[in-house]
């Protein structure tokens, strides 16, 4: 059906982010998913409604075999019937197919399209996110709650299909008994209200347990990331006994969640049995009575069977949707966080050249076409300087060339301007997806990039050279080895500006030799900031600046100020000490 799946692919091959009418509540969130691929849910919606539809033939065909064939002894229609039912049978079977498939694909676009927003918002909140939403919280946002929410999507096909059928069925029972089709609509909306109370308490329960296993995983994506602090201090058996014990709070709260949905789950088998049976009852009474014919009790029978299947479909559609107004709520809580600003809109062009970058709070001026090295009494004061000029968190008055960076779209001040610290991510991938970062990998580019970083090293040693896979974090390199692979990444990004935080803090005095010569080679006509305590690098900076209490106290050549600024020369003994 190569025109179907055109008709489909013009919905979902497009995506774009939710508006604020969208992330307004759960129900708003789920009517966008639905709304994103409307035609998809048109089909699913259609194709369950056929096929629970579809579901009340067999009984009818049936009945007509049972009076016709076997009460009316005729072997022909028995066996006409009896073909007829087959084939019946063969089609439900391909629309239940085609059925699962667009709602599998139904769920699985909800799903992803979640994903890719919350990727999208949290790529926009930048630094700040760290700040005010928790690593679990994003976890779990990520995992639990996105597949939660896209499992509520079922209704909007085999739940389409399900009121439909119940109509159809029961105008079906009319035809045969008006008494018996005023026992099919009385019965199933009293099986709703029945479940209605334990849909209530599932919200309620599951928004409590759902806020602490956020917390819970927050808990234990820190103590992974500090397994190896923990095993210096001799505090992992404490910390696996915290964990244990929230772990088992958590356990306690699933349990309260659990009984009303096992409660749901029980009746949504268990009352449409007792409603089958009691309807079953009646109509039997009725043949016995010469009200219908023994065909038309079989008949009845199927019905009601068929109806099991809507019913069900409503209780454990109210139990999706129960769970994902909670789920939903959090990621809509996610997605509705502020940015600061609207980095996607559009600004000044920044400036041809590489500065020169002022920094009015500290006084800061980096001069273009220098390897500038940026000197603090605290080291919290050179970083904050770095923050700013890289914006960084909070806007700040800095200029490029008299321009302003907080009045240029982020997108380009990035690609012109990069900031590398020794707390940058390394995402899992091989070594050429982490060098390359965002940008198109070639080879020869990264192998330069990393023998500026003094990384070839690093390379040859693992089995599979660019293509070796590196694990999340870093955590099979040692730390002088992540932080040559950040700054290849960095190096490798060609920035007019780098801004580098300390970049040779964990290697040797040699390593860190070879890698300041290496990025003054590299880097000759671009501007390259270093924030360092290291005498080797100082050495070989054209330009150094003096920050005491954040602001500039001294600026010259490290050779100059040795002689002329008693703090400088205090800082750089102190250093050498330390070393």
């Amino acid at each position: 059906m190569p025109g179907l799946r055109e008709w489909l692919d013009k919905t979902t091959d497009t995506w774009a982010p939710p508006t604020a009418k969208d992330l307004a509540g759960p129900f708003r969130y789920l009517f966008w998913l639905t709304r994103s691929q409307a035609r998809r849910v048109a089909l699913g919606a259609f194709l369950g409604t056929v096929w629970m539809v579809g579901l009340a033939v067999p009984p009818w065909v049936l009945s007509r075999a049972v009076d016709e064939g076997l009460v009316g002894r005729d072997p022909g229609a028995l066996v006409q019937w009896a073909l007829v039912l087959l084939g019946t049978s063969v089609l439900l079977a391909f629309l239940s197919i085609a059925r699962h498939r667009t709602m599998t694909k139904i769920r699985m676009d909800a799903s992803f399209r979640s994903v890719r927003a919350t990727v999208w918002h949290t790529s926009r909140l930048g630094a700040s996110l760290a700040r005010r939403v928790s690593a679990g919280e994003i976890v779990t946002v990520g995992i639990a709650d996105v597949h939660t929410v896209a499992m509520a999507l079922t209704v909007t096909g085999p739940g389409v299909g399900a009121l439909i059928a119940y109509a159809v069925v029961a105008v079906i029972l009319f035809t045969t008994s008006p008494l018996l089709a005023a026992v099919v609509l009385a019965g199933v909306p009293l099986l709703v209200v029945a479940v209605g109370p334990f849909l209530h308490r599932i919200e309620r329960t599951g928004g409590e347990y759902r806020v602490h296993q956020g917390r819970l995983t927050t808990r234990l994506i820190d103590v992974l990331a500090g397994l190896k602090v923990l095993n210096g201090l001799g505090g992992k058996q404490f910390m696996a006994d915290q964990y244990d014990e929230q772990s088992q709070r958590l356990v306690r709260r699933g349990y309260k969640v659990a009984v009303p949905a096992s409660w749901v789950g029980a009746l949504s088998t268990g009352l449409p049995a007792l409603f089958l049976a009691a309807v079953v009852w009646l109509s039997a009474r009725m043949a016995a009575t010469g009200a219908i014919t023994l065909g038309e009790v079989v008949a009845v029978y199927g019905y009601v069977a068929v109806l099991v299947v809507p019913v069900s479909m409503f209780i454990e559609g109210g139990g999706d949707i129960a769970r994902a107004r909670v789920a939903g709520q959090r990621i809509i809580d996610l997605l509705n966080l502020p940015v600061a600003r609207d980095d996607e809109r559009d600004g000044g062009p920044l400036p041809h050249g590489s500065g020169p970058l002022i920094d009015p709070d500290s006084g800061v001026v980096v001069r273009p076409g220098l390897l500038t090295a940026l000197v603090a009494v605290r080291t919290s004061e050179a970083i904050a300087v770095v923050e700013r000029l890289g914006r960084v968190g909070a806007d700040a008055d800095v200029t490029w060339a008299d321009v302003r960076i907080d009045a240029v779209a982020r997108a380009e001040l990035r690609s012109r301007l990069v900031v590398a610290d020794n707390d940058a991510e390394v995402f899992a991938g091989t070594v050429r997806e982490i060098v390359a970062g965002r940008l198109e990998p070639d080879d020869h580019r990264i192998q330069a990039a990393l023998r500026v970083a003094v990384a070839e090293d690093v390379v040859e040693a693992l089995p599979d050279g660019l293509d070796a896979v590196l694990a999340a974090g870093g955590s099979d390199l040692s730390g002088g080895q992540r932080q040559r692979i950040r700054l290849a990444r960095a190096v490798y990004a060609s920035p007019d500006i780098l801004l580098a935080v300390d970049p040779t803090s964990a290697v040797d005095a040699n390593t860190e030799a070879a890698m300041i010569d290496r990025i003054r080679d590299a880097r000759q006509g671009t501007t390259t900031v270093i924030t360092t305590m290291s005498p080797l690098v100082l050495d070989r900076a054209d330009e150094v600046i003096v920050l005491v209490d954040g602001k500039v106290s001294a600026v010259g050549k490290h050779s100059e100020l040795l002689h002329t600024d008693s703090t400088y020369r205090e800082l750089v003994s102190r250093a050498q000490d330390g070393r």
